[in-house]
């Protein structure tokens, strides 16, 4: 007798490519509904995102993640510049042949998520902020140690406990440790880690162009456009401090912020199903 087909999941979902503009795109996706494409965070790969977090978003929608260009296992010339990571995803869409979709991104995805919905209005259904930074100035930097462990040749679990969770707290670091198994547990097909002379030199090339400088209108666009926009945030964020949405979102119209308490730049990685959950409903009802 056959064996059944093991059911998709995060962890053996295959990674797929598509040919776009002279280089190829790594994705992978998960579910049906409607199409939610996800931005990666700064030195991040498909792997970076937890399996528990995409498998209980894709439990109502279908969810694509994918590899910049350059980077992981898609092929063309890497860079940082925002409008260059927002450009990946947009040619995503329009090689999967979606029109209208969820735009999503955490920390450095995030601002890439925003750049493709003041680029391209008219084809963003919602928008989905994890971790990430309102365009134009700020009050409240990162903090050094956010640099310290963020630019080192590789990171450990202690680093993405320090980078990603609260340290301070023990129901954290024991998240931590969990989400770490669960990335770990995806063994073949992965996407190889983007070396640090390779992230060095896009950050040179970029020429800050991490920070979200508000150059193209982006700040005022945010504060007048009707698009739902949802963001998620930890309390204890060391990379993109809350404080700063909270300058912002009282000005904007469609701007959602939720705070998760004693969480730090991944609260979807400490609370997969929670924030899942909480997306899930703010795409359903809002």
């Amino acid at each position: 007798m056959n064996k059944p087909a093991p059911v998709p999941t995060a962890v053996n979902t295959p990674t797929r490519f598509v040919e776009v503009k002279g280089r190829r795109l790594a994705y992978r996706e998960l579910g049906q509904g409607v199409p939610i494409i996800l931005c990666l965070r700064f030195r991040g790969i498909l792997d970076s995102w937890d399996p528990a977090f995409l498998d209980a978003l894709a439990a109502h929608h279908r969810v694509i993640t994918f590899d910049y260009s350059g980077l992981g296992q898609s092929t063309g010339t890497p860079s940082y510049v925002r409008t260059s990571l927002a450009q990946d995803a947009v040619d995503l869409a329009d090689a999967l042949g979606l029109e209208r979709f969820i735009i999503g991104g955490w920390s450095l995805g995030g601002i890439a998520a925003q750049v493709v919905t003041r680029l391209h209005p008219e084809r963003v259904i919602k928008i989905i902020l994890i971790g990430t930074t309102p365009p134009g100035k700020v009050r409240m930097p990162a903090k050094p140690i956010f640099y310290e462990r963020a630019l080192k040749p590789e990171n450990d679990l202690d680093d993405e406990v320090v980078l990603f969770f609260h340290p301070e707290s023990q129901k954290s670091r024991a998240a931590a440790v969990a989400s770490h198994n669960r990335i770990a547990a995806r063994t073949t097909d992965t996407s190889p880690a983007i070396p640090i002379n390779t992230v060095l030199k896009m950050l040179a090339e970029s020429k800050g162009d991490d920070v979200f400088v508000d150059d193209s209108g982006y700040r005022d666009f945010l504060k007048t456009t009707t698009i739902p926009i949802l963001v998620i945030s930890g309390d204890q964020e060391i990379v993109f401090p809350v404080e700063n949405w909270f300058d912002l979102t009282p000005q904007t119209k469609s701007v959602h912020l939720m705070v998760f308490p004693q969480m730090g730049h991944g609260p979807q990685h400490e609370a997969p199903q929670v924030c899942a959950d909480l997306i899930a409903s703010f795409i359903k009802n809002r």
